[in-house]
């Protein structure tokens, strides 16, 4: 289902469904499709923990313009988060799910390309919670991709993460009520949202539009179902090692290509697990940006510029 026609004059993103199973049954998760539907070279970026897939329109409408044969550009809205379905239960809300739509969603693409077609070439650009999506994508072999994802950028995460980022998303993550106008939105969300680095302001403002849905009265709430924000209270530092353990593991097997940024102010990457990175596993390719924490947003020119050229290189 489309619900928007991209055009060179006034470029926007083709609205998209797929449906996805759940254990209760099935729900419904929107992507946002950038440039050519028929292209067999496929980006996905997957967005992190509360934020939506509009959150990369900067960056895949200079990919589509960068690259130097078709491509297009895939970039979900998270199950329980922008257009996409909220689940009926709290747990739902974790990477075995979110992975799984992904399956999904790829596979319908792959179908879309036709019987002598298909997905050609893959790539995973993961920002934070996407990030780890894309690890547990390119870590399994036999799961049922189009094809093995080719290049795995990592924005800002890793198997490891500190248990102080941890506590602060406990602390911030569905916590939210009302919004007078999109201006306070953006206010609010900037506050938040000091890693991210410097954004001009008619950018963020343009961003935030994307953030909201419609509350009571006239006001603005946040998009996302507040219930995302349980399985992540719900963890304890016994079982975030566990899963730490188990994320490890799933790096050590990424045969793609890797690309791994960090913020240098990042609270929930350190600095000697990314080094760590680039010793195992893919041994990732690392970029340092200093001004930034978790995460940088990947609109500046300079940022799309690394990504582009790690993506679309021979």
């Amino acid at each position: 289902m489309c619900l928007n026609v991209m055009n060179t004059q006034n470029p926007l993103p083709l609205l998209e469904f797929v449906q996805c199973p759940h254990p209760e049954g099935q729900h419904r998760m929107a992507y946002w499709r950038w440039g050519d539907p028929q292209a067999r070279h496929v980006v996905v970026c997957a967005h992190g923990l509360t934020r939506q897939g509009r959150d990369f329109d900067s960056l895949a409408k200079a990919l589509v313009v960068k690259s130097p044969k078709a491509l297009q550009v895939i970039c979900p809205d998270v199950t329980g988060r922008g257009q996409s379905d909220w689940l009926s239960h709290a747990a739902g809300y974790q990477i075995p799910q979110y992975a799984s739509d992904m399956l999904a969603m790829l596979g319908q693409i792959h179908g879309q390309l036709g019987p002598d077609g298909g997905v050609q070439n893959l790539d995973w650009v993961g920002t934070s919670m996407g990030g780890l999506i894309g690890m547990v994508l390119a870590g399994q072999a036999g799961l049922p991709l189009p094809t093995p994802i080719r290049r795995l950028v990592l924005n800002d995460v890793g198997p490891a993460i500190t248990w102080s980022s941890v506590q602060r998303m406990q602390n911030y993550v569905g916590q939210f009520g009302l919004y007078q106008d999109l201006d306070e939105v953006a206010s609010v969300l900037r506050a938040l949202s000091q890693g991210f680095g410097p954004v001009p302001d008619d950018l963020w403002r343009e961003m935030s539009s994307h953030m909201t849905r419609p509350g009571e009265d006239g006001a603005l709430t946040l998009h996302y179902d507040p219930q995302i924000g349980v399985p992540v209270r719900a963890m304890t530092q016994e079982v975030a090692a566990a899963g730490e353990a188990a994320l490890w593991a799933l790096y050590d097997q990424i045969q793609a290509k890797t690309l791994l940024i960090r913020g240098q102010d990042s609270d929930l990457l350190t600095p000697e697990t990314a080094h760590e990175m680039t010793l195992r596993g893919p041994r990732a390719r690392l970029e340092t940006w200093p001004g930034f924490g978790h995460a940088p947003t990947l609109t500046s020119a300079e940022q799309m510029e690394v990504v582009a050229q790690f993506l679309l290189a021979d």
